[in-house]
């Protein structure tokens, strides 16, 4: 049993099996390409809203810190993506590396918890891109119907209509092509840039010196009901609830993580792209250094533009700019915001049907979601279903409390692609590596330990919603995975032929 359960898929077999004609994805993406994917995905729903909400009730101005924090556990997680897409380049992200590395049922389990992350994350963006469209339009003049605009219409029926059209549209943009996606995706990322950059240097301008006393607050003591300090690190540390002080910084260094999620999205672009030796670990690392750097930049103006106090947890960014006079900037970058979250939706949905495909083209899912159109050369099969389910989602469904799992999935990712650094690094020393994450063991140690510290950071309640998903998981492994898997199948068939009685004419 156990032989199975952790049986490997080379990596010579991984790659192989990319060459496979109906299973075959177009080569069309450079680093260029990779980067403005990574930027794309990143600068969303956290730079534009998180920033106030963290500041407010954590950190103060030293939510800069926080962000500094939140970027150097995805660094150090980015680096060990990097040795893997550059070795591995076979679509399937972290699933793909666990089932080189770790096994196979740690394979699934981490492919589907990446299903989950990417799904709840995709209808999460999409229903905070339809808030700011459906603000805009009523500036305009424009009402939705109640029953079309939220999920609270009349006689208690509601249908986000905006954000499951969203998804729809995205869908078929995915389905036609990669490139065709890379291409809106530059132009879409240009104007989210342009909007983050607008909001730096103009709100230099307005900054206040006394705005930034203190830079640090002072760490309150508070009910534990009122506290965002996760009870887990209450019971294992015996800490009391807290807000503010160094506790603070790490407490909304576990919120604004959210705020960094999508950068792994880019390793499961790695079969899509023409150079990933060397293109892969470009994307994943330059993504991630622009947007650190841009989101840092951005927490800093703001709280200087604004007493942390007084910042507004909805629409911090517009909203400073209201409190100094400035309405119009406001305007533009909820705008922005609008333009840019289409950029997220669309990326993580991309990761999603790439881990979909890998996993079916191995056997765990069923088969016929791993052929490729034979135009457009991509899997439109899982594109097309995993859509609709998420326009669904995202129509009906009221996702608030279901955000966190975003975070939790995420991390979880990085520990198993962290760990499956170490192993590959002593089970195949021999691979050829572009990209080697440097001082191993060290960093990926590292990696695992930042990246637990920020779950223990997360509600209970998550961790309890993350186990059930796993469960669930666990039981289509066992009734459907494990007897369809391709590498089982293929070693029963090696088995079966080493123990054949040997037909006539054989010896000959």
């Amino acid at each position: 049993m156990s032989s199975t359960l952790f049986r490997t898929k080379n990596v010579e077999q991984s790659i192989l099996d990319t060459e496979e004609p109906e299973h075959a994805l177009k080569k069309s993406l450079s680093a260029l390409d990779l980067t403005v994917f990574g930027v794309g995905v990143i600068i969303g729903t956290g730079i534009f809203v998180l920033t106030g909400t963290v500041a407010k009730n954590n950190a103060g101005p030293a939510v800069a810190l926080a962000f500094v924090a939140a970027g150097v556990v995805c660094a150090l997680a980015a680096l060990c993506y990097a040795e893997f897409a550059s070795t591995l380049p076979v679509a399937g992200s972290a699933y793909t590396f666990s089932y080189a590395s770790l096994g196979e049922l740690p394979a699934w389990i981490i492919g589907w918890d990446l299903v989950l992350e990417f799904a709840l994350g995709t209808a999460v963006v999409a229903v905070g891109w339809s808030g700011y469209v459906a603000s805009l339009l009523d500036n305009a003049g424009w009402h939705l119907p109640d029953a079309l605009g939220s999920r609270d219409g009349a006689d208690g029926f509601g249908f986000d209509i905006l954000a499951a059209a969203l998804v729809l549209v995205l869908t078929a943009i995915l389905v036609v092509g990669t490139k065709l996606s890379a291409r809106i995706t530059s132009l879409v990322v240009a104007i989210k840039v342009t909007v983050v950059l607008t909001v730096i240097i103009a709100g230099a301008f307005f900054i206040k010196g006394d705005n930034y006393d203190p830079f640090i607050p002072k760490a309150q003591t508070v009910p534990a009901g009122d506290s965002l300090q996760s009870p887990l690190i209450q019971l294992m540390f015996g800490w009391a609830p807290s807000n503010f002080g160094v506790m603070g910084i790490f407490t909304a260094a576990s919120v604004v993580f959210f705020a960094f999620i999508g950068f792994d999205v880019v390793a499961t672009a790695a079969e899509e792209t023409k150079n990933p030796q060397r293109d892969m670990p470009r994307g994943i690392l330059g993504s991630l250094i622009i947007c650190t750097a841009l989101y840092v930049a951005v927490s800093i103006v703001v709280t200087g533009m604004q007493h942390y106090t007084d910042l507004s947890i909805t629409a911090p960014l517009a909203d400073a700019f209201k409190a100094t006079g400035h309405p119009w900037f406001a305007g533009f970058i909820s705008f922005g915001a609008a333009v840019g979250l289409t950029t997220v939706c669309m990326i993580l949905l991309l990761g999603q049907t790439r881990v979909f495909f890998a996993m079916s083209r191995d056997g765990l899912l069923p088969r016929f979601f791993s052929h490729v159109h034979p135009r457009f050369k991509t899997p439109h099969r899982p594109t097309i279903l995993l859509g609709v389910l998420i326009a669904i989602l995202a129509g009906f469904t009221p996702l608030s409390e279901l955000a966190e799992l975003v975070n939790i999935g995420t991390l979880f990712a990085f520990v198993v692609v962290a760990i499956g650094v170490i192993i590959l690094r002593r089970t195949r020393p021999d691979l050829p590596r572009a990209f080697r994450t440097p001082w191993v063991p060290f960093i990926p140690i590292l990696s695992v330990c930042a990246s637990l510290w920020l779950m223990l950071n997360l509600p209970a309640e998550t961790w309890v919603r993350f186990a059930g998903w796993m469960l669930v998981g666990s039981v289509v492994y066992f009734l459907y995975g494990r007897s369809h898997s391709r590498l089982g199948r293929q070693g029963e068939t090696t088995a079966g032929d080493a123990t054949k009685p040997p037909r006539p004419g054989d010896a000959q």
